[in-house]
């Protein structure tokens, strides 16, 4: 299953021509791959890419919880903020992502809207969404921790391969 995102602008202006009345634009700008899951016997295997590494990481943890749950019911009513500190980036991805699972398993948070920025080694990372409502987020899988096995990251892609344990 691949899951895309549609950004659209919406631009609301004043048409002078039209005494006042306001009309409201829409400008589709792109379509672009968030994630897609690939071929894996046992696990979920999922493929991500971006403009950039940070880009990757935020797809990343969106697919993390869209496996869990249907990430487009969550609502962004919630804020959390964590940094994480890695050299290595395969050690970094895993921390960050081991972090959103331990904020599900331990506060019951699903997120779906994530701002991660690379400064060094340091990852700092923001993201949004709600209490796990089992009656409106649709349960999916449950995922049991993030893996080393077959990660992959491809700084000049930029994409990223992650296997998430069920």
């Amino acid at each position: 299953m691949n899951r895309y995102t549609r950004i659209i602008i919406i631009s609301v202006y004043e048409n002078k021509e039209h005494s006042g009345e306001t009309k409201i634009k829409h400008d589709l700008i792109s379509i672009a791959m968030r994630y897609e899951t690939l071929e894996h016997t046992a696990d979920i295997l999922v493929k991500c890419t971006g403009k950039t590494m940070e880009e990757c990481f935020e797809n990343a943890a969106y697919a993390l919880f869209d496996q869990m749950v249907n990430a487009d019911t969550i609502e962004h009513t919630m804020g959390f903020s964590f940094d994480i500190e890695e050299e290595d980036i395969e050690d970094r991805l895993y921390a960050f992502l081991s972090e959103l699972l331990f904020m599900m398993d331990a506060d019951s948070a699903v997120m779906s809207k994530f701002i991660v920025k690379f400064d060094g080694s340091r990852l700092s990372c923001e993201a949004y969404g709600e209490q796990l409502d089992l009656s409106k987020h649709m349960p999916r899988t449950e995922i049991k921790a993030i893996t080393y096995h077959m990660m992959n990251i491809d700084p000049k892609g930029p994409s990223l391969t992650v296997l998430f344990d069920v």
